[in-house]
């Protein structure tokens, strides 16, 4: 990543069949592999909570991505959320 790529902190929360079927860990190497950091959970609700910053396309690109998810789910909608001001400098799963 050059200083001039412009960079996008932002929050999603998935819903549809999203816990139970591997989507924390697709969530994490997919958002690894595009050089983001932030992180993934589970919420009580049965939705899972995604805050990812890093370059302006990557965020896109991962948003993209959690509209069809990994192929064990079912997702049936992606709502933007206020992502934290604080992330870690990796893409953690958290409890």
């Amino acid at each position: 990543m050059t200083d001039q790529e412009e960079q996008a902190r932002r929050g999603f929360r998935v819903t549809g069949r999203v816990q139970g079927v591997g989507f924390r860990w697709w969530t994490q190497k997919t958002a690894s592999s595009l050089g983001l950091r932030g992180t993934v959970r589970n919420c009580g609700d049965g939705s899972v909570e995604v805050h990812a910053a890093g370059a302006r396309n990557a965020v896109e690109s991962l948003a993209a991505k959690l509209e069809e998810g990994p192929g064990s789910a079912r997702v049936e909608g992606v709502e933007e959320i206020e992502p934290p001001d604080d992330l870690p400098g990796a893409f953690r799963i958290i409890r």
